[in-house]
């Protein structure tokens, strides 16, 4: 199939036999296969999808006629780390380990991570995710004093750059540990209630694990901020930070939304502790992603002529089962805790389908990178839909179905945004070439 050469007009255009999947839809109304995809005739007016209706058979050429390429919404990625991002080259992980990133880490924010330096690096992640097809990310961003006074401005001014092509959140990242010290996690709440963040921590299995999750939890309610967690990001089966966060959402009585990624050592643990973590996640509506390309990267890493034995996800289908929100999201990007990846959300989901088997049957999987991590992030249901009336933020594809979309890269998808086709040109790794001097 050739290159899509999209027809656009000021006032509109109608892309023929496109082939839309059910779970993006509000009210599906075309036939459609086993695998939910259904071909449609998708109207444009003013920059708004004005209709979505079954395709009308048509022998006479039409302009846009997509011969049944998929078309999708525009991707949502809620779990990030654009501060980390792009610093293989300078700072590498010795090992491959999850320790060895978090020192690799820690050595090059000391010595390098100005404004200048943050910036220029989420920037270029930025580009990249635009390029794919995002239209909204979640970054975590790393606090440690003094690092959270240079980052959180960095963040609030690109946030505010990009308004308008990407929807930047932000999520405090700190070690649970640290709000040990007296007025830590005020300062660092009232930081990220300023900046209208997310209050985040990494959760370990710390003797003092409940106290300091009331804390958290009080102070999230005390500003009315969303929470974040990364939680259990080992394959050591006694890592249960997951079942205490759910116990202490439902001590709390905590209403807003909580997001909690990796969640990996589930996989590990007995039945019966899976079963009753998954029933107190369940129970307190705790949104989910799992980390696909990172964990398999870091987690089950041996030294020595080794094999690994497990993927490092978390049990996601179980999950959904129970009415679970699960997502998948990029996490890292050429840093120490993963040494490739470039924000493109179509090959999170290609892995996140390999990996974790969002196949046979596909069923509503779809949504994980689409509508759930909107739902997650408390964005507006426009994201990660595709409905009338909706701001037209649309992806070509030339796949025509699953095995077709998610075999190739896909470096020819045309992306719209509010009804124009947007310069899909990537950023240059040479405009990085000055920070690893």
């Amino acid at each position: 199939m050739a290159p899509l050469s999209l027809v656009t007009r000021n006032f509109g255009f109608i892309l023929h036999r496109a082939r839309l999947h059910r779970s993006w839809l509000d009210a599906p109304s075309a036939r459609h296969d086993a695998d939910g995809f259904g071909l449609y005739d998708l109207e444009v007016i003013d920059r708004r999808v004005a209709s979505i209706t079954p395709a009308v058979a048509n022998g006479a050429h039409v302009e846009n006629d997509l011969r049944g390429r998929i078309v999708s919404p525009c991707f949502v990625d809620c779990h990030t780390h654009l501060d980390k991002g792009h610093i293989w080259h300078r700072r590498s992980n010795p090992d491959g380990t999850f320790a060895g990133a978090l020192e690799a880490v820690a050595a090059d924010r000391t010595a390098n991570w100005t404004a200048e330096d943050v910036a220029t690096r989420m920037q270029f992640g930025l580009k990249c995710a635009h390029a794919h097809g995002t239209r909204a990310i979640r970054t975590h961003i790393d606090s440690d004093g003094p690092q959270d006074a240079i980052s959180w401005p960095v963040f609030e001014r690109l946030r505010a750059e990009w308004s308008g092509r990407i929807e930047l959140q932000g999520a405090c990242l700190q070690s649970i540990e640290k709000f040990r010290e007296p007025g830590r996690l005020d300062a660092l709440a009232d930081r990220v209630a300023g900046a209208g963040g997310v209050l985040g921590a990494v959760a370990y299995m710390v003797p003092d694990i409940d106290e300091l999750l009331d804390a958290v939890f009080a102070a999230a309610m005390k500003r009315g901020l969303a929470l974040d967690f990364h939680a259990d990001e080992t394959g050591e089966a006694d890592a249960r930070a997951l079942h205490h966060i759910a116990l202490a959402a439902i001590r709390h009585g905590y209403r807003d939304r909580i997001l909690i990624g990796h969640c990996c050592s589930l996989a590990r643990q007995p039945e019966a502790h899976v079963l009753e973590t998954l029933d107190l996640v369940a129970r307190s509506g705790i949104d989910v992603v799992t980390l696909p390309l990172c964990n398999l990267f870091l987690q089950d890493r041996r030294t020595g002529p080794t094999t690994p034995r497990w993927r490092g996800v978390t049990l996601v289908h179980e999950m959904a089962e129970r009415g679970i929100n699960v997502c998948a999201a990029s996490d890292n990007t050429r840093d120490p805790f993963y040494a490739y990846g470039d924000l493109d959300m179509l090959e999170v989901y290609r892995m996140a389908t390999r990996i974790c088997h969002f196949d046979h049957p596909v069923g509503d999987w779809p949504r994980a990178v689409f509508a759930n991590p909107a739902r997650a992030m408390g964005l507006d249901p426009v994201h990660g839909r595709i409905a009338a009336g909706e701001p037209a933020d649309l992806i070509i594809f030339a796949g025509r179905s699953w095995t077709e979309l998610l075999s190739r890269p896909e470096p020819d998808r045309v992306v719209v945004r509010e009804g124009t086709v947007i310069d899909r040109a990537l950023p240059a790794y040479e405009e990085l070439d000055h920070l690893m001097e």
